[in-house]
């Protein structure tokens, strides 16, 4: 694993969020965008090389407003970047964690992305990620 590439707060608003979190960091929301297949929509902000990720749940029976109605707003998961996602795929698979995912797949601001089961990691969800090239 190279750094801590970014962590991820699930929110119920972002519109309410953003500005809570451009006072809080002092920096302006770079980038929001959707991903369909998470049903969520992301916004991004950037202080030195860290990375905040606010993950607003876009339907019900997404994963965040899962997580947001079982914890309430909050910490939602820590990703690492990887310089080869599919290589670290299969040394956690070796090294027995269970992967929520078979294959790598596409994830906000240019990644592919997999996430790592919480019971392994206790209760830590762990998301791995490399720039899509």
């Amino acid at each position: 694993m190279l750094k801590v590439e970014h962590i991820g707060i699930a929110v119920k608003s972002l519109e309410t969020s953003i500005p809570v979190y451009e006072k809080l960091l002092n920096t302006p929301c770079y980038k929001q965008e959707a991903v369909a297949s998470e049903n969520v929509i992301t916004a991004f902000f950037q202080t030195g090389e860290n990375k905040i990720e606010l993950l607003e749940a876009t339907a019900a029976e997404s994963a965040i407003a899962r997580f947001l109605d079982k914890k309430g707003e909050g910490i939602h998961h820590i990703a690492f970047e990887v310089a080869d996602i599919y290589a670290e795929m299969e040394r956690l698979r070796s090294e027995g964690f269970v992967l929520l995912n078979e294959t790598p797949k596409k994830g906000a601001d240019n990644k592919l992305i997999c996430f790592v089961h919480p019971k392994n990691t206790n209760g830590v969800l762990i998301e791995i990620c490399q720039e899509i090239r």
